[in-house]
């Protein structure tokens, strides 16, 4: 079931980028950067080598990579970030087995109001840890968050863990499934996105986006189900949950349940494999722009989660 939640002044991402390899380097492929022309301008001029700037990192390292402070740090455009008002950045891998796919990056900025989280959690010692995350301006979450570990089955990160499928959490303040609801709610979060992040090295990571009404993460998220084109579904992938910030179904008549191979951003990311940024007349009516992210499995593409703001 949707529920509403407040249309956004402003967003946590400001720029969402999709890197892929071509030869022994990462090129841009695509990249929704709104207003900051000048840091777009400086991107599409920039290339990263493995294990050079944020994505080479996270290509060489082959892991997501949260990098909270630009100032001297590995990353490549800190000039143009500066002037864009660009603070803090992560880059997560999209791997197809040992084969890097393309590199999905997310800036933010930090102006002392914006609140959610991007957080990275390792498995240590058979517990899920927090490797590192971004959270704008809840501080006190973000040490509470420092400070908490899953079992397997227990809480986003270990549900997520146990499933090894995305899952989507309402209510992160009050919900009790959410353990750290009080905090999220003195926080202002509202709704959460857990993803199973696989790598080459067998290494169990699982990523978390936690969405604030006041600046969402976004405003409509999505959880395809791709597996089920191995099941036999004719149209490639069905639409598994989703959370809107109008109120109504995901799909009816018009927006069906369904998404085939090559129609439409879902479409084209199981037709490539790779994530998409689109924006303008390609996404649903309502929302500027949208990212959908790939998620593989043991036997290739398992998922696709898309975000819309």
């Amino acid at each position: 079931m949707d529920i509403a939640i407040d249309t956004p002044t402003r967003t946590f991402i400001e720029v969402t980028e999709v890197w892929v390899p071509e030869g022994d380097r990462l090129v841009l492929a695509k990249g929704e950067y709104g207003t900051l022309s000048a840091f777009e301008e400086a991107s599409r001029a920039t290339s990263f080598a493995k294990g050079e700037g944020l994505p080479g990192k996270a290509w060489s390292e082959a892991r997501p990579v949260v990098l909270k402070a630009f100032d001297g740090s590995y990353f490549k455009r800190t000039e143009a970030a500066a002037e864009a008002g660009l603070t803090s950045a992560v880059a997560i891998p999209v791997f197809d087995g040992a084969a890097l796919m393309a590199v999905l990056v997310v800036l933010c900025g930090d102006d002392g109001e914006r609140t959610g989280a991007i957080e990275v959690w390792a498995e240590k010692d058979g517990l899920l840890m927090l490797d590192d995350g971004y959270y704008g301006a809840a501080k006190h979450f973000e040490w509470v968050s420092q400070h908490t570990h899953f079992p397997r089955g227990q809480g986003l990160p270990g549900g997520v863990w146990a499933a090894r499928t995305p899952i989507l959490m309402r209510d992160l303040g009050s919900g009790y499934r959410f353990i750290r609801a009080e905090s999220a709610g003195k926080a202002g979060l509202t709704t959460g996105l857990g993803l199973p992040i696989p790598t080459p090295s067998g290494t169990d990571y699982v990523l978390t986006l936690l969405s604030a009404r006041g600046t969402p993460i976004a405003r409509r998220f999505e959880i395809w189900d791709a597996r089920a084109a191995k099941r036999g579904a004719k149209g490639g992938a069905v639409l598994a949950d989703g959370i809107c910030a109008r109120e109504g179904a995901l799909w009816d008549e018009d927006s069906p349940r369904e998404a085939r191979v090559w129609q439409g951003p879902i479409g084209q990311v199981l037709g490539t494999g790779l994530p998409v940024v689109e924006t303008g007349a390609g996404i649903a009516a309502g929302y500027t722009s949208m990212v959908a992210l790939p998620l593989y499995g043991a036997d290739g593409l398992a998922h696709v989660v898309a975000w819309y703001l």
